[in-house]
């Protein structure tokens, strides 16, 4: 049985270790809100830019473009999967990577060349110890992220794609609907498959004027509009991961209070035993002193 000593050792390490949870929990709080406020104040241009997208598409031939048509023989296949760099943060990176390798198996039955580009330390350390090519990993970045940046990862999977060294192009990141909810989610980012409208915009569909024609600025769009899919990703899974940190911290603070409560319990408990064992001593002692 521990002694009254260890029980309180243990409880103070308990403390200790509540302590750095609130106060990871604070900082995943603050952080949430920084990066929250730059997902929010991109969201209208990326809407409004798969609106326009969507316009134009519904415009013109989908032959315009290399990106818009579909191959019919597709053999090598990649997939782009955002993870984050630390953990700490529940179950949110094994969620996304269940979700690749959901994707990998797909990939082996239809009997692809698949290959990964992996964005976040956990993803990269996870597929290291596997038999997956990796064709480019990025970590550390979160936070830095440009748009130069995505326009240069954009631009090397478009030129890849043209250059028939890839068919297909997925993307497997994190949606953020809500601070206590977060789901991965998979796109196809190549070949573009343009936005589809929403019921209230078939009804009161948006005119456009264009310089120049629909067709010269469709293809002026066409890479950019990827760009914008994965700096939206980018940003929808950076701040996934700080409300799933905060959620877990907030969770082991719980867990930390009433580990507290239990084992003050057993102290309690085991001080009240040992003040009965020596208050037995006492007695027994006293009765054998007067006894002789």
């Amino acid at each position: 049985m521990a002694t009254l000593k260890d029980i309180l050792n243990k409880i103070s390490a308990v403390k200790k270790t509540q302590q750095i949870t609130r106060a990871m929990n604070m900082v995943a709080a603050a952080k949430l809100r920084g990066t929250q406020d730059r997902m929010e104040r991109f969201n209208p241009y990326a809407r409004k830019f798969a609106e326009v997208l969507e316009n134009l598409s519904s415009r013109v031939d989908p032959d315009i473009h290399p990106l818009l048509v579909k191959r019919e023989n597709v053999s090598r296949v990649e997939l782009l999967l955002l993870t984050s760099d630390r953990g700490l943060c529940g179950s949110f990176n094994m969620n996304n990577i269940y979700l690749a390798e959901n994707w990998i198996r797909d990939q082996k039955k239809r009997e692809m060349d698949y290959s990964l580009t992996i964005v976040g330390k956990k993803g990269r350390d996870y597929y290291r110890k596997r038999d997956c090519r990796i064709n480019a990993s990025h970590v550390q970045i979160y936070g830095k992220v440009d748009i130069s940046f995505i326009n240069h990862m954009a631009m090397d999977f478009i030129s890849r794609y043209i250059n028939n060294e890839m068919d297909e192009l997925y993307m497997i990141y994190t949606s953020f609907e809500g601070v206590s909810k977060q789901a991965p989610t998979l796109v196809k980012l190549i070949p573009i498959e343009p936005p589809k409208t929403q019921d209230n915009d078939v009804e009161n569909p948006k005119e456009y004027l264009f310089e120049p024609g629909a067709g010269e600025l469709l293809i002026e769009l066409l890479p950019k509009h990827i760009g914008v899919q994965i700096l939206n990703a980018f940003l929808q899974n950076e701040v996934s991961e700080h409300a799933a940190r905060m959620a877990a911290m907030d969770n082991a603070t719980r867990n930390c209070k009433e580990m507290v409560g239990d084992l003050t319990l057993i102290y309690n408990k085991a001080r009240q035993a040992s003040i009965t064992s020596e208050l037995m001593d006492i007695v027994s002692g006293a009765e054998a002193i007067k006894g002789a």
